[in-house]
């Protein structure tokens, strides 16, 4: 009805182009214009001045021959100013800025390792802004932004690298739990050596505290019983060990016994036994 009258309105962040018998006028700001189509005037279409958005996919390859998939992301827009040349010196946007974004990608991760590729993520967003950005502002549009927004390995790759993270992960775990037996046995090593230390302690000065015992004991007997010898008092004192060792086994129903012979007569020979060892080794000694 607008046309109809000689009228056309043009909407927020928009504009119009407008023509003359088919030729370039003027761009027309949002508003209200007069469009007199009786004498030849006409418009031939409208621009959006809006962010647009494209995303591109790109298969490549890496330098050490691995095929990803390359995601980005392109913001663009038409410039207010060059309005004419965005509106007649591209018939498909998209499929231009879509040529360069293949181009450069192409032409820049064939030279990166996988890893790199991840890495260097935003070196590639910038090497495609810079080449988009060159290009397209000869036809009137401006880059805003340039996004890799995702690297896609080959679900085999993908596969792989997970399992290379998780045996590396799994053999720092087995080294750490190596480590912490070594440290346990470590302990208990240093604690049984210091337990059988004391115990040593303890039975050496057992084994003294006996001797001191007995020497103050055949004292005692030999200054209150004229005319005995340290000789009858340790046969004595044999015969009381000897005696008080059989009770001890009698006593225990569970205990093992090795049978010797068990007459008085015996405890003599034990003594015998003992003193001749002394003898000869205090005559090897000299």
């Amino acid at each position: 009805m607008g046309q109809t009258l000689g009228c056309v309105q043009v909407d927020q962040s928009t504009v119009a182009v407008k023509e003359h018998f088919g030729k370039f006028v003027e761009v027309l700001e949002p508003g209200c214009h007069c469009l007199p189509w009786c004498v030849g005037y006409q418009l031939a279409g409208l621009l959006s001045l809006r962010v647009q958005q494209l995303d591109v996919r790109c298969e490549t390859k890496t330098k050490d021959n691995v095929f990803v998939t390359v995601v980005a992301s392109i913001q663009y827009r038409a410039l207010a100013d060059k309005a004419s040349d965005a509106f007649y010196k591209l018939s498909n946007t998209k499929a231009q800025i879509q040529a360069y974004v293949f181009d450069v990608i192409r032409a820049c991760v064939p030279k990166l390792e996988l890893d790199s590729t991840f890495e260097q993520k935003n070196d590639i967003a910038k090497a495609v802004e810079d080449e988009l950005e060159k290009a397209m502002s000869a036809y009137g549009y401006e880059i805003v932004q340039t996004l890799i927004v995702d690297i896609e390995p080959d679900a085999q790759v993908k596969r792989a690298m997970n399992e290379i993270n998780a045996a590396a992960r799994m053999r720092v775990a087995a080294t750490e739990k190596a480590e912490a037996e070594k440290i346990l046995q470590i302990k208990r090593a240093e604690g049984e050596a210091e337990s059988k230390y004391l115990s040593g302690l303890g039975i050496a000065r057992q084994r003294q505290a006996i001797v001191d015992g007995l020497r103050d004991s055949v004292l005692a007997f030999s200054e209150n019983v004229p005319g005995t010898s340290a000789k009858d008092v340790m046969d004595m004192v044999l015969v009381t060990q000897y005696f008080d060792t059989m009770k001890e086994i009698g006593a225990s129903s569970k205990s093992s016994a090795v049978f010797i012979p068990h007459g008085p007569g015996a405890v003599r020979d034990v003594a015998s036994q003992i003193r001749d060892g002394l003898l000869q080794g205090d005559s090897v000694a000299h």
